[in-house]
């Protein structure tokens, strides 16, 4: 079964372009099928979930903590306990790599990602070299389109 992780700020409102864009991404991922994996939170992980579901997919929250708390689009929750340690989880397990935006927790993923030759797939997210990243999100919404 193919899988994505979608990685991306954990604190976006649902009104910026980028909570949109993950929603879009989030859409195509659970119209093909594809199993979305994320952090589980909010956000970037939300709006990306949510798309999925929207699509008709199945989504994975790796999740920080213990505790059964993730936003409430995720229907599998993995709870690890192991804080931003569970960024190596969710980059190792999607191939490709989406990066919405994003901040460290984002940037460590992109590295993990990188580090393991998976492809990422970003929307105004870090200029790191090895990264797809656009500036527009038709362009981007293209760019994962073709990749899955």
């Amino acid at each position: 079964m193919k899988k994505v992780s979608v990685i991306g700020d954990g604190n976006v409102k649902p009104t910026s372009e980028i909570y949109r864009a993950a929603f879009e991404v989030g859409k195509i991922i659970g119209s093909r099928g594809i199993v979305l994996i994320c952090g589980g939170l909010f956000g970037v992980m939300e709006a990306a979930c949510k798309g999925a579901k929207e699509g008709g997919g199945i989504t994975v929250g790796i999740l920080p903590h213990y505790e059964d708390t993730s936003n409430s689009f995720v229907d599998i929750k993995v709870q690890t306990g192991m804080g931003h340690g569970r960024n190596v989880i969710v980059a190792a397990s999607g191939d490709p790599v989406v990066a919405v935006g994003g901040n460290y927790g984002t940037l460590s993923e992109i590295a993990f990602a990188l580090k393991l030759g998976k492809r990422v797939i970003g929307f105004r997210t870090w200029e790191v070299e090895g990264i797809e990243n656009y500036e527009e999100m038709v362009d981007f919404i293209s760019a994962v389109d073709r990749a899955l």
